[in-house]
């Protein structure tokens, strides 16, 4: 389950101290991703993120916490994105330390890989844009 995240170059965040590192205040755009075992995390995110990662415009940096795993990982994460209700499987979008778009649950289960995969792709382009040219 965490190689399905991994083998498309998404860092793993196992601790709080990570989860600060790639949220820094100049940590430019980097989507978070919480990772979980349920089906819809198997069946529809996972797919949906490898899709996604293949446009053009791509955050600088992604990374994944593992509900159920990575406890205290994930409980900062929550903290940092308290605006919005915990949810897993979960992609929350952030620039340089601020959430600006998060998808949730509700948005995953309903929706095939490449429906979530055009909804990211939407949001790194509205986001990620100054990060095409430097990659």
């Amino acid at each position: 389950m965490r190689a399905d995240l991994t083998r498309f170059g998404v860092e793993e965040a196992r601790t709080p101290a990570e989860v600060d590192r790639l949220l820094g205040p100049d940590s430019g755009t980097v989507l978070m991703v919480v990772n979980s075992i349920c089906g819809c995390a198997a069946g529809r995110a996972r797919p949906a993120i490898g899709m996604a990662l293949q446009h053009s415009v791509r955050p600088s940096k992604v990374a994944t916490v593992f509900a159920g795993g990575d406890g205290a990982a994930v409980a900062h994460l929550r903290a940092l994105l308290s605006a919005y209700p915990p949810s897993s499987p979960s992609m929350a979008l952030f620039q340089n330390g601020k959430p600006v778009h998060m998808l949730h649950r509700s948005d995953i289960e309903r929706r095939e890989p490449a429906e979530i995969a055009e909804l990211l792709r939407g949001a790194f382009d509205r986001y990620c844009a100054a990060n095409a040219s430097a990659q």
